[in-house]
């Protein structure tokens, strides 16, 4: 399987906005953004030019389909999927990608990241309804419950990942039982809540040519 293995703070650079990819790093002042607010390579800090409706468009694409860190093929999958739904195209693949159980698990504090989120699936760290699953693409639907393994309460990352949660907090279509480690989807996500600004409808427009 192809994956991106290069410096993703590259990543945040070249969108020119912070898409949260190392944790912790990404609010302290060693946040690539922080230090060199300009695009990377040796044209990083040449003059822009005029920027072309399809440019705009590609960037947001590429920007939000880095943000969940996923490569094209998938991504396009995910439009798909999301323009047989009813309703807004835009919306409904945002609401697709915040379902995702990786998503999810970052959203309710249990990792600092997505990638970490993925890594600790991927490893068994997590039961979903009380059973083991390791696909980070999986669908969370409504009154699912998610919850860390007994062992696996006790990593550092994961200890170190919800006392950093109040930095972030939890969206309100979520709720963490912090006693018990317990995580709940109350509802789907309204687009509303999704505070990361993205213009899903050029990624449509991109797509629909």
């Amino acid at each position: 399987m192809a994956r991106y293995t290069e410096a993703v703070c590259r990543q945040c650079r070249r969108e020119k906005l912070k898409l949260f990819l190392k944790g912790d790093r990404c609010y302290s002042d060693k946040c690539s953004i922080e230090r060199r607010a300009y695009a990377p390579g040796q044209h990083g800090q040449a003059r822009l030019r005029k920027v072309s409706d399809y440019a705009l468009q590609l960037r947001e694409k590429q920007k939000v389909k880095r943000m969940y860190g996923m490569l094209e093929g998938q991504f396009r999958k995910y439009f798909f999927e999301a323009e047989r739904m009813r309703g807004v195209t835009g919306e409904n693949l945002l609401q697709l990608l915040e379902c995702r159980l990786d998503n999810v698990i970052y959203r309710m504090g249990f990792a600092s990241s997505r990638s970490q989120a993925r890594h600790l699936l991927r490893h068994n760290h997590f039961l979903l309804n009380g059973h083991k699953v390791n696909i980070p693409s999986l669908q969370v639907k409504v009154g699912d419950m998610i919850t860390p393994r007994e062992k696996s309460r006790e990593l550092e990352i994961v200890k170190d990942s919800l006392q950093a949660m109040a930095r972030r907090g939890v969206p309100s279509w979520l709720e963490l039982n912090q006693e018990n480690l317990t995580g709940t989807v109350k509802t789907m996500p309204d687009r509303q809540e999704l505070t990361m600004p993205i213009q899903e409808q050029l990624i449509v427009e991109l797509y629909s040519k």
